[in-house]
């Protein structure tokens, strides 16, 4: 299998993960696939996948698999020992709901970035709403913290893992840990895991992607 792949890429760690906890790293050839929101096109990923975006998987056989939650659940069938989707239908769901809240706040922590460079003020109405989802989101993970630590890992915890490290890489300044202290705590115990600490976010430079200051403060939200 072949992946298109960046070290600076959250969605791109979350198949890593992946990779690491079944056993797989050693069937995938990584082949470097820079992409910006915000600029030019890579005309290599772009034969593979038209969307542009990483990660995009290439199996043995040629099939494409886009998207990191679709290839997260393909390779989360393969390798040995337990899956990482529960087979009971309300646990999937759960597992599947936390996979969208962290999937979702990782895409509005890399686009409202991407805006911020490309000159959109900080006090904007988009930058507004986006203040406002981020600790909204926080806020209701923050509740669901004894449920997370309650059930077997998956990519539930995968998705929410690399939103917060997304935090950490993008917004270094923004406080989320004094503010949500319960989730500062159960990602610090999960980032423990051999598959987590292996595979954290890195600016390789392969990209100039400037030297953004996020304007976010973060505290618990009112509602």
């Amino acid at each position: 299998m072949k992946l298109y792949w960046s070290p600076r890429s959250p969605f791109v760690r979350k198949v890593m993960i992946v990779l690491h906890e079944r056993g797989l790293l050693d069937r995938v050839e990584l082949i470097r696939a820079p992409v910006q929101l915000d600029g030019p096109l890579n005309p290599a990923l772009m034969r593979v996948n038209p969307l542009g975006k990483i990660p995009a998987l290439v199996c043995d056989e040629g099939r494409v698999i886009l998207g990191s939650p679709v290839i997260c659940a393909f390779l989360g069938g393969l390798g040995d020992g337990p899956g990482l989707v529960p087979a009971d239908p309300r646990a999937r769901l759960d597992s599947l709901r936390w996979e969208v809240l962290g999937d979702g706040l990782t895409d509005i922590l890399l686009l409202w970035r991407s805006l911020i460079r490309n000159g959109i003020a900080a006090d904007s109405p988009i930058s507004d709403s986006y203040r406002g989802k981020i600790p909204a989101i926080l806020s209701s993970l923050e509740a669901e913290c004894a449920a997370l630590a309650a059930v077997p890992f998956g990519l539930g915890h995968i998705a929410i893992a690399c939103a917060l490290g997304q935090l950490d890489f993008r917004y270094p300044h923004c406080g989320w840990r004094l503010a949500f202290p319960a989730l500062a705590e159960w990602a610090e115990d999960l980032n423990r895991r051999p598959s987590l600490a292996a595979t954290g976010v890195q600016d390789d430079g392969a990209a100039d992607t400037g030297d953004v200051v996020m304007p976010l403060i973060l505290q618990r939200p009112a509602f």
